[in-house]
C-alpha cells in the first residue's frame, strides 16, 4: 500500500531538523550551515555553484540542429523530434550531468547493495551478469529534468530564477529494460525496518563555488516507490545504456522528478532511519514567497506541461496550409486532451491525439493551421490529464524555477 507523498516527506523533512534523520555525505555541521544558506530559516536556497571540470564533458555529438548546449547540459531541440516515433533516439535524448559523464566498464561494475534496513546489516555485490539472470521488465517512461521549462519564469513571467535556463527540451521518453528495483532489494535481504533506499551515482563529486564538496549525486527513495515501479535500468531503446544515459545501470524512477533516477548508479544504501542529502534539501524543493519557510516538502512527481515541434521564431508560409505537431505529458497521469490556440489565446480548438494516454509517457498530437496573412503570430497549446488538471495561464514563482507547467507561448512568423 502507497504512502501519501507529501505526507511521508514532510514528517521526514521534521525528523531531520530534529536530529532523528541521517544527512547521507555530510556533516551535520556542514549541512546546517547550507541549509542556514539555504533558507531554512525563511531565505532562498544556496545556488549550486560552477562543476569542477570546467569541460560539458558529454561522449556523445551535440550537433546544433538537435541539441542546445548548455553547460555541462544539453537540451533536446524539440523541432528535431518532429517524425522520430513515440520513443525519443538515444542520439537526441537530452543529457543532464552535474559534472561529467564517467567511462565505466560493464565488465567490472558492480552494485553494492548496503546498510541497515538489510538482515544482520549486510551488504551484498551484484554485477550485471546476476542482474540479467534476473526477471527483466520493459517500461517506456519518460525522464524529465525537475527544471524543465525553468526560462518561461523569467522569459514569459518576469521573474528571477537560477539555474539551467532550460526551455521545454530536457525531456525524453525511452523503452527502457531492466530488473525491479524491489526485486534486488529483496534478493539482498530486505529487512522489515526499511524506510528508505539511497541510489549513489559513479559520477565525481560534485563541489560547489564556495567549495564545499557535495559527494556525489544521490537522493534518497521513500521504500513505498522503492518497491512499486522503480527499475535498475540497462538498456535504453533496445540498447545498451550509452555512457551519457547511465551506462552500465542507472535507476529508473517513472513520473517523479529526473534527479530521482541516478545515472551510473554503484551503491544502494537501504537504511532503517530517514535519509537526506543535498538534493532534497537544499535542491529540488520549493523556495520563495508562496511556498512554506525551509521550503516545501521535496519534489516527487513531475508536472504537466505541452511542447511544439517547431524551433521559436520558424517562418512559415501565410495563405498555406500546415500540419503542426507536438507533445504533451504529465507527471499526475496520461494526457487525455490537448486544445491549441493559433490567436495567442483568444480562440482555442482540439488537436488530434495519436497517442492513447499512458502513464509515465506522453501523447503526440497535430492541428493543421492556415495563416492568412503575413505577420507575427503567438501558438499556444494545453494539456488535460487522466487527473482533471490542465495546464494553468501563470506557474506558482518558486526562487530555483522548478515544475514550470503554464502554457508556453511559442511565436513564429507567418511570411
Amino acid at each position: 500500500m502507497r504512502t501519501s507523498e507529501s505526507a511521508y516527506d514532510r514528517r521526514r523533512l521534521r525528523q531531520w531538523l530534529v536530529g532523528e534523520a541521517r544527512a547521507d555525505g555530510v556533516s551535520r555541521r556542514d549541512m546546517l550551515r547550507l541549509l542556514a544558506a539555504a533558507g531554512l530559516a525563511g531565505a532562498a536556497p544556496v545556488a549550486l555553484g560552477t562543476p569542477a571540470a570546467a569541460a560539458p564533458g558529454i561522449v556523445k555529438p551535440l550537433p546544433e540542429d538537435r541539441f542546445t548546449v548548455r553547460g555541462t547540459n544539453a537540451e533536446t531541440r524539440f523541432a528535431s523530434l518532429a517524425g522520430t516515433g513515440y520513443h525519443t533516439p538515444n542520439d537526441r535524448f537530452f543529457v543532464r550531468n552535474h559534472t561529467a559523464t564517467p567511462t565505466l566498464s560493464a565488465s567490472d561494475w558492480a552494485l553494492t547493495v548496503h546498510g541497515d534496513g538489510l538482515t544482520r546489516d549486510r551488504t551484498v555485490d551484484f554485477t550485471l551478469a546476476d542482474l540479467r539472470a534476473l526477471p527483466s521488465v520493459t517500461h517506456s517512461a519518460f525522464v524529465e529534468c525537475a527544471g524543465n521549462g525553468r526560462s518561461f519564469f523569467t522569459g514569459q513571467q518576469g521573474q528571477p530564477v537560477s539555474g539551467t535556463a532550460w526551455t521545454l527540451g530536457a525531456i525524453g521518453v525511452a523503452r527502457w529494460r531492466g530488473v525491479r528495483l524491489a526485486d534486488v532489494l529483496r534478493r539482498a535481504g530486505l529487512s522489515r525496518r526499511a524506510v528508505d533506499v539511497l541510489p549513489r551515482g559513479l559520477d565525481a563529486d560534485y563541489v560547489t563555488d564556495d567549495g564545499t564538496n557535495l559527494g556525489r549525486v544521490r537522493r534518497p527513495l521513500p521504500l513505498s516507490k522503492a518497491l512499486d515501479d522503480v527499475l535498475l535500468a540497462y538498456e535504453m531503446n533496445g540498447e545498451p545504456l550509452p555512457p551519457d544515459h547511465g551506462h552500465p545501470v542507472r535507476v529508473l524512477v517513472p513520473s517523479w522528478v529526473g534527479i530521482a533516477s541516478v545515472k551510473w548508479v554503484g551503491d544502494i544504501e537501504v537504511s532503517a532511519e530517514p535519509l537526506y542529502s543535498p538534493w532534497n534539501t537544499d535542491f529540488y524543493r520549493l523556495f520563495g514567497d508562496a511556498h512554506p519557510d525551509g521550503g516545501s516538502a521535496p519534489l516527487t512527481r513531475q508536472t504537466i506541461k505541452s511542447a511544439w515541434e517547431l524551433d521559436g521564431q520558424a517562418n512559415l508560409a501565410a495563405g498555406v496550409t500546415h500540419r503542426l505537431t507536438g507533445r504533451s505529458w504529465s507527471g499526475g497521469g496520461g494526457v487525455v486532451a490537448v486544445e491549441v490556440s493559433t490567436d495567442s489565446g483568444a480562440t482555442w480548438r482540439p488537436a488530434r491525439l495519436h497517442d492513447a494516454p499512458r502513464r509515465d509517457g506522453w501523447v503526440r498530437w497535430s492541428t493543421h493551421w492556415r495563416p492568412a496573412e503575413p505577420g507575427p503570430r503567438t501558438l499556444l497549446a494545453r494539456a488535460t490529464d487522466t487527473t482533471g488538471r490542465t495546464q494553468p495561464e501563470a506557474t506558482v514563482h518558486n526562487t530555483q524555477g522548478y515544475l514550470f507547467d503554464a502554457v508556453v507561448r511559442h511565436p513564429v512568423n507567418a511570411v
